[in-house]
């Protein structure tokens, strides 16, 4: 793909994503902005690129609308991945949750026009399909059944733009992503994959509840291709338009899993337990993006678990558990709901 005549900019570049997005951009000729806040002190993940003669790098709350539209100046394109991710820092602070994944994404979707942008990409999750018969595939007409604060945030924005596209110049774009994984400069040990491969590759007993629930997964890079195959695709092909993103073979329970990390670790302790908190269960479909786009992953969890075991057992990441540089644990400065 060539971006040569494109000008990028991702709002949430510093994140687990963005920072992997953007070195693909840059590869393929793009002019890139990132606007990042740094929640989590993340800067590091994106000083390998400050040098580059074709990024900008803008910190700020994606909120202010002035610092929005100095970062959008002169974008042709805005990729939304900057939220709070995932349930449980959504629980841990659900005003700030609402505030930025609805409120703010809502209020950067009404500048558009005004700003010249002419696509819009809005990473969604495939946790809106919540809890759906896993024996068939949720598609992009399937019931949403959201089952957290994070996943009805998503679903608000993504009702926004469905609408506001309609009459908007801008070309708009959901798509929901599958749970991601995958080595990154931000890395992250809080989503099932690494955290289960961190667990067991240091030696530590693992925990699992509800091991038989089912997830879709997709790779961060995989994720970043998909982001960019949509904003090169014919507007008529992608306006108003919802994709699932990730493949249907990469499905799997925890178990399964679980069972795939210990074909390289055998004879690792691992407990099972019913009764988690959280009840998402289902199982996706992502033939619309295949057929529609031609887009296909290059990526699957049983290449990715040997790289990530390989790396913990290196010494390359020390102790993760609760360090906020790992996993979007907690927030400074912000006060969390007790």
């Amino acid at each position: 793909m060539n971006f040569s005549d494109r000008n990028v900019l991702i709002v949430g570049g510093a994140g687990y994503v963005g920072s992997v997005l953007a070195s693909l951009l840059l590869n393929a000729g793009a002019k890139v902005t990132l606007l990042d806040q740094l929640l989590y002190d993340n800067g590091f993940a994106i000083q390998h690129l400050l040098d580059h003669e074709r990024l900008r790098f803008v910190r700020g709350d994606l909120r202010d609308e002035a610092t929005f539209a100095q970062a959008a100046k002169g974008a042709t394109d805005v990729v939304l991945l900057a939220s709070l991710v995932g349930d449980p820092i959504c629980k841990k602070y659900p005003e700030l949750a609402v505030s930025v994944n609805q409120d703010g994404a809502i209020r950067m979707i009404e500048s558009l026009d005004k700003l010249g942008v002419k696509r819009f990409v809005f990473t969604s999750t495939c946790s809106n399909y919540g809890i759906h018969d896993p024996a068939t595939l949720a598609d992009e007409g399937s019931e949403l059944n959201p089952q957290s604060l994070y996943a009805r945030t998503k679903i608000d924005v993504e009702q926004h733009l469905l609408k506001s596209t309609k009459q908007a110049e801008f070309c708009g774009t959901v798509l929901r992503i599958a749970t991601a994984y995958g080595l990154s400069p931000r890395m992250r040990f809080d989503l099932t994959v690494s955290q289960f491969g961190w667990e067991l590759a240091s030696g530590a007993p693992l925990l699992v509840y509800d091991a038989d629930t089912w997830r879709p997964y997709c790779h961060i890079r995989d994720i970043s291709k998909a982001i960019m195959t949509v904003l090169t695709a014919p507007s008529e092909r992608v306006r108003g338009e919802v994709f699932n993103v990730g493949d249907t073979s990469q499905q799997f329970t925890k178990r399964m899993i679980v069972e795939e990390i210990q074909k390289h670790l055998p004879g690792t302790q691992v407990e099972y337990r019913a009764g988690d908190t959280d009840p998402r269960n289902y199982r996706v479909s992502f033939e619309k993006i295949a057929q529609r786009l031609g887009f296909k992953c290059d990526h699957s969890v049983q290449t990715y678990l040997p790289r990530v075991v390989e790396a913990v057992q290196a010494g390359i990441f020390p102790d993760v558990r609760n360090n906020s540089r790992f996993g979007n644990y907690q927030i400074s400065g912000v006060a969390a709901k007790a």
